[in-house]
């Protein structure tokens, strides 16, 4: 008998406790830029970097994911990014003035919002290449930077 109730309470509070270790999940949508914004990147190349980015600093808490899941879960917090400006830097004030001069920057907007559409962090901040950033690419220098400061501003929420 002890054996059957014990069988019993075990199988009911096991989905609870799986349930109760789910990660909340970030779903990261795709870049978009303000009306007349110059950005010379792909806006899709942009957001597969930036999840991967996420993953890395943000993966021990959050699940992080392109598209929306297609079960249900219980936290899935939406980031939404947006470029309000970007300067593309000067290569010669680089070289010539030094001392982080001269670096590639953008003003970006960014929300993030849980399953009822409330923002848990709404930003808005200026960023620029590393100091040691070499080169473009893809994405340019800024992948990383904008990742960074995504990922602190979601750990200065204190998201469970």
């Amino acid at each position: 008998m002890k054996h059957a109730l014990l069988f019993v309470v075990t199988s009911l509070l096991t989905p609870i406790a799986v349930f109760a270790q789910e990660k909340p999940v970030i779903v990261v949508q795709e870049f978009t830029a303000a009306p007349g914004v110059e950005w010379p990147y792909d806006m899709k190349t942009m957001q597969a970097q930036t999840v991967a980015e996420l993953r890395v600093s943000l993966g021990k808490t959050f699940d992080i994911v392109a598209d929306a899941p297609s079960e249900a879960h219980s936290r899935v917090y939406t980031l939404a990014v947006k470029i309000d400006d970007w300067r593309h830097g000067n290569a010669a004030k680089r070289m010539l003035v030094g001392m982080g001069s001269g670096r590639e920057a953008a003003d970006i907007s960014y929300r993030l919002a849980d399953a009822s559409s409330t923002a848990v962090v709404d930003r808005k901040d200026t960023i620029r290449t590393n100091f040691y950033a070499q080169g473009s690419g893809s994405v340019g220098t800024l992948a990383h930077p904008i990742a960074d400061k995504i990922t602190d501003r979601i750990n200065e929420a204190k998201l469970k």
